[in-house]
């Protein structure tokens, strides 16, 4: 993660204007997480801030495939991830200070974070997809020939 640290800003040290930033979300970062449900993946990332007196404008757009566990067999799976996020500073969030002191944007963790959103609750292969061992074992174990009479016992 430390080759990600570059995509931290300074928004009291950036100067005004539009800038272009385009990195990559690669394996050996999604790995370094602890509690992601992303094992591997390699996201390209495009982030356009457009720095104002007051403000910030930041576009972020991801696009790439991730690779998560799917539910029903437990075998990885890709998810294609096509986003893109506009966000806009909150100069009411402190009346005190400007927005502009002190104030950073990770730019790393906010393209994860579009990534994290974008990926569905439930992830399961296609049909036929998944692991056929781990298909066979489900069948075994299946209900299906339940007498609806024996439910309601």
């Amino acid at each position: 993660m430390s080759e990600q640290n570059h995509y931290i800003i300074e928004l009291s040290r950036t100067p005004i204007g539009t800038h272009l930033f385009d990195f990559q979300l690669d394996s050996a970062f999604f790995q370094s997480l602890e509690k992601s449900e992303i094992l591997n993946g390699t996201v390209s990332c495009k982030a356009t801030l457009n720095l104002r007196e007051e403000d910030y404008q930041l576009n972020i757009a991801v696009h790439g495939t991730v690779f998560v566990v799917c539910d029903r067999c437990l075998d990885p799976m890709p998810l294609e991830i096509n986003d893109e996020q506009e966000i806009w500073s909150d100069d009411e969030a402190d009346n005190d200070q400007s927005p502009m002191t002190n104030h950073q944007l990770d730019l790393t963790w906010l393209a994860y974070e579009i990534v994290s959103i974008n990926i569905p609750i439930v992830h399961c292969h296609q049909p036929g997809e998944c692991n056929k061992q781990m298909e066979l074992l489900l069948h075994d174990h299946l209900c299906d020939d339940l007498d609806p009479d024996e439910i309601n016992d």
